[in-house]
C-alpha cells in the first residue's frame, strides 16, 4: 500500500465531499442562511436605545401649556402619543398589557398652577420591566419639559425662569422601580429554555426512528397519524413541566423575582406554549431526514425567535418590519404573558390576545404536522 501523499487521492476525497454537500441541501442552505440572517437582524433590527415608544396621555384639558409638554416630549424622539385616555384605569390596563411603555398624566389644574407659579406637576409612569427601555426616555425628560414650559410663559424672563425651575416631573418606574435586570431576564429565560429543548427533542422524534430503522415497525402499527403524533409529543410535556418548576423556583428563591399574578393563569399559558413547541418540533421531524437536519432546522428557527421576541433586545426598539416578523414566533407572545403575569399581576382579560395567539400556533402546527406525516418511507 502506498502511504505517500497523493494529489489524485486528495482530489478524489474533495470531489466526494463536494457531491455529499450538494446532496445535503439543507446543510448548505444553513451555511449561507445563518450568516445572512445574523447580518440582517443585527445590522437593521437590533437597537439597544429604542425610540418612538408608544405612550398614553391622561388629561382633561387642552390648554397650550399641556400641548407644549406633549410636543416637547414627542420632539425628543422617545415618545409617541397614540393613546389619549380619560381615566387612570384605562391607562393602567394599557401599560399592563404592554400596549404602551409610558403613561403621561397632566392634571386638570396644570395651566392654573403654571400661571400662578405654584409648582406645576406632571406624572410619568414608565413600564420598567425592561430597564433599558425606560432609562433613555426618562433621563432627559426634566430638562425638556422645563424648557418647553419656559417657552410658553408670557411673563417676564425672571418670573418665567422661576416658574420653570418650579416644574416638578414625577417619575414612577412601575413593576421594577430599582431597575433590576434579573426581573426582566429570568422570566423570559423560561420561554427560551423551553423553546430550545422542547423543539429540539421533538424534532428528532421521527428522524430517530428512520435512522435506527424502526420506522417500518411504527408504520405497521394500527395507529392513525393523530395517535402517532400525540404518542410522540405528549411524553415531552412531562419534561417541560419539570423545567417549568425548576426555573420558576429558582426565579423566586434564588433571584428574588416577584410573583404578583395568578399561578394558575401562568401555568395555563405555559401549557399552551409548550404544546405549540412540541408540535412545531414534530413538524420539523416530518421535514428532516436525519437528526442533524432536525437540529439545523431547530437552530434556524431559534436564532431569529431569540433576537426578535424582546428577550435580549427591546421589542419596541426594532423597526416596524422586525416587530411584525417577531409576531410570528410563539416565544414573543409567551414572554409578554409571563412578564405581564409575574411582574404586573395581569389577569386573563389583559393577556387574552396573547393566549389566543398561542392557541392559534397550536392549531396551525398540529395541522402542518398531520398534513406532512408520511405513512410510508417514500
Amino acid at each position: 500500500m502506498n502511504y505517500l501523499f497523493s494529489l489524485r487521492r486528495l482530489m478524489a476525497v474533495i470531489l466526494k465531499e463536494g457531491v455529499q454537500m450538494r446532496r445535503d441541501r439543507l446543510t448548505f442552505a444553513m451555511m449561507l442562511g445563518v450568516p445572512l440572517l445574523q447580518l440582517v437582524l443585527f445590522g437593521f433590527a437590533i437597537n439597544s436605545d429604542p425610540k418612538n415608544l408608544p405612550a398614553a396621555l391622561v388629561t382633561t384639558t387642552q390648554d397650550h401649556y399641556s400641548r407644549a409638554m406633549v410636543t416637547a416630549m414627542e420632539m425628543t424622539g422617545y415618545y409617541r402619543f397614540d393613546h389619549i385616555v380619560k381615566s387612570a384605569k384605562e391607562a393602567e390596563d394599557l401599560i399592563k398589557a404592554g400596549t404602551v411603555s409610558f403613561v403621561v398624566t397632566i392634571p386638570s389644574d396644570f395651566p392654573r398652577r403654571v400661571q400662578r407659579g405654584d409648582h406645576p406637576q406632571i406624572l410619568i409612569e414608565a413600564d420598567a420591566t425592561d430597564p433599558s427601555v425606560a432609562s433613555g426616555a426618562i433621563s432627559t425628560l426634566s430638562t425638556v419639559a422645563a424648557q418647553a414650559l419656559l417657552r410658553e410663559q408670557s411673563a417676564e424672563a425672571q418670573a418665567a425662569q422661576q416658574s420653570a425651575s418650579a416644574l416638578d416631573v414625577i417619575v414612577h418606574r412601575l413593576y421594577n422601580p430599582s431597575g433590576i435586570t434579573q426581573y426582566n431576564i429570568v422570566p423570559g429565560l423560561l420561554g427560551v429554555i423551553l423553546q430550545l429543548t422542547m423543539v429540539m427533542m421533538t424534532a428528532m422524534a421521527l428522524t430517530r426512528e428512520t435512522e435506527r430503522g424502526t420506522m417500518e415497525n411504527l408504520l405497521a402499527m394500527p395507529a392513525t397519524p393523530m395517535e402517532i403524533m400525540l404518542g410522540k409529543v405528549l411524553p415531552y410535556l412531562t419534561v417541560g413541566a419539570v423545567q417549568v418548576v425548576v426555573v420558576l423556583t429558582a426565579a423566586r428563591f434564588m433571584f428574588g423575582v416577584p410573583f404578583v399574578g395568578s399561578l394558575t393563569l401562568l401555568l395555563t399559558g405555559t401549557l399552551i406554549f409548550v404544546l405549540a413547541l412540541v408540535l412545531l418540533g414534530y413538524t420539523f421531524s416530518t421535514m428532516a431526514r436525519t437528526q442533524m437536519q432536525a437540529m439545523q432546522l431547530t437552530f434556524f428557527f431559534f436564532l431569529p425567535s431569540l433576537l426578535l421576541s424582546g428577550f435580549m433586545f427591546p421589542y419596541r426598539g426594532m423597526p416596524p418590519w422586525a416587530q411584525l416578523l417577531g409576531e410570528i414566533f410563539p416565544l414573543t407572545h409567551f414572554i409578554r404573558v409571563i412578564r405581564a403575569v409575574m411582574l404586573k399581576g395581569a389577569d386573563a382579560r389583559i393577556i387574552a390576545g396573547e393566549l389566543v395567539a398561542l392557541v392559534l400556533f397550536v392549531v396551525i402546527f398540529a395541522a402542518l404536522a398531520l398534513l406532512r406525516f408520511r405513512r410510508t418511507l417514500d
